[in-house]
């Protein structure tokens, strides 16, 4: 599945978020594909940052990230440079921006995140 995820940084720490966020740290990028995480790319447009998950399971991977030590020292770590993420529901189900349209589902006339 594809997530796609929209969060923004604290206002004047955009640099530092991307200077911070060059590489996560070994143990966690390791933890990645154990949890289903296949790829997660991010992009920043001013403080708005786009996040794209390539995963097993989103849900999933959030719960078994949760208590790991690696992603709880990355999250004190990007934590303070993170403002928030723009949500539309509760908790971590709310987080994903829903699907609108996708031009390779057109085309091959399929429905859903393709």
């Amino acid at each position: 599945m594809r997530v796609a995820l929209h969060s923004l940084t604290r206002d004047g720490l955009e640099e530092g978020y991307d200077q911070t966020h060059a590489t996560i740290p070994p143990a966690l990028a390791a933890r990645f594909p154990e949890v289903g995480i296949h790829d997660w790319t991010i992009w920043r447009s001013g403080r708005d940052l786009f996040h794209l998950v390539e995963c097993d399971d989103f849900l999933a991977a959030l719960a078994a990230l949760d208590a790991d030590p690696a992603n709880v020292e990355w999250q004190a770590t990007i934590g303070p440079f993170v403002d928030h993420y723009e949500v539309t529901g509760d908790g971590d189900a709310g987080m994903p921006v829903p699907l609108v349209w996708r031009f390779r589902a057109q085309q091959e006339g399929i429905a859903g995140d393709a």
